[in-house]
């Protein structure tokens, strides 16, 4: 990610959010949503995502005076609520809250029944969702320097576990094996969860977490954190430094929620759920709430976002055929 692009990530200021453009807006699509608007939610209730839509539709729903449901269709790591939104009246009535699993299936499955870019119209970026490469105690290294040179003199001895075959956080080790030259070896697990528990049982070494994961174990100081994956360090592990400052020079990866709506979305109606879904984040009650669940709120601009999901996609193609990782 550019320097550039990091920085409309954190923008909150009012043409970041395209709010420039609402007074020239026709007066019905000022007076929207006129009618409930769905969000949704290609995960089970619950989780990373689920949690940044949930937190955002209340807001929304203060703002607007009109009902916003959340509206999970989870299935096929993503696809199946994507498929579905992409298919849905194009009229605002319908939001995807899309993830990083969305730029990366166009990689591991090149005949998916939407296209993430064409099929859809960017909003704004919800929120980040850190990883962090934590490991069990017994594992002889407290820094990713020294973990490196664990790897290095015993190459293919050290595994880390993931939330399963293609998601985030396998790309995020496959992404480190590249930039650091190391050979650790992938666990795939359904879920977090389970991958978490072998990491304290000790069945598996290390593992790339995401924040919501990792962050209650290290403070409960049962698992070590040596690096996390963000530019900049992160707020929610602010004694963690980040891959870049212990040597990996570019290494960059987290998880993350972002909004769309259906292509053929009303150009102003899109403005306007841009506008209001970045005022949403920017709230403090809700960066708040979504740093308690390990998230870091960063609104865009609809452009910003849609240059991030363009450059994601690249970057993790790139993962995908180098790495040699093949779809379940």
């Amino acid at each position: 990610m550019t320097d550039l692009l990091r920085r409309q990530l954190l923008l909150s200021s009012a043409d970041a959010l395209g709010l420039a453009a609402l007074p020239c807006a026709p007066a019905w699509a000022q007076s929207f949503p006129t009618r409930p608007v769905r969000l949704v939610v290609p995960f089970p209730p619950g989780g990373p995502v689920d949690t940044v839509a949930r937190t955002v539709a209340q807001r929304l729903s203060e703002t607007w005076g009109q009902a916003v449901v959340v509206d999970n269709r989870a299935g096929a790591g993503g696809m199946v609520g994507a498929d579905h939104a992409a298919k849905s009246p194009a009229d605002g009535s319908t939001v995807f809250v899309c993830s990083i699993h969305h730029a990366v299936l166009p990689a591991l499955k090149p005949k998916l029944p939407y296209d993430i870019e064409r099929d859809f119209v960017p909003l704004s970026f919800g929120a980040r969702f850190p990883i962090v490469l934590v490991a069990h105690p017994s594992v002889d290294a407290r820094t990713v320097a020294e973990l490196i040179a664990l790897d290095k003199r015993s190459p293919g001895k050290l595994n880390y576990g993931s939330s399963g075959n293609g998601g985030g956080t396998h790309l995020a080790g496959e992404l480190f094996n590249l930039q650091a030259g190391t050979q650790l070896a992938h666990v795939p697990y359904k879920g977090s969860a389970p991958a978490m528990s072998d990491l304290l049982g000790g069945q598996v070494q290390l593992m790339f977490a995401d924040a919501p994961t990792a962050l209650p174990q290290v403070r409960a100081g049962k698992v070590r954190a040596l690096g996390v994956a963000n530019a900049q360090r992160s707020a929610l592990f602010p004694g963690v430094p980040t891959f870049v400052e212990a040597g990996v020079a570019g290494y960059e990866a987290y998880s993350w929620a972002g909004f769309v709506a259906p292509a053929g979305t009303p150009r102003e109606v899109a403005a306007r759920l841009s506008a209001d879904i970045g005022r949403a984040l920017a709230l403090p009650e809700v960066k708040a709430r979504l740093h308690e669940a390990g998230a870091e709120a960063a609104p865009t601009s609809a452009e910003a976002f849609g240059r991030f999901l363009n450059d994601e996609i690249t970057k993790w193609t790139r993962v995908v055929r180098s790495s040699n990782i093949q779809a379940d």
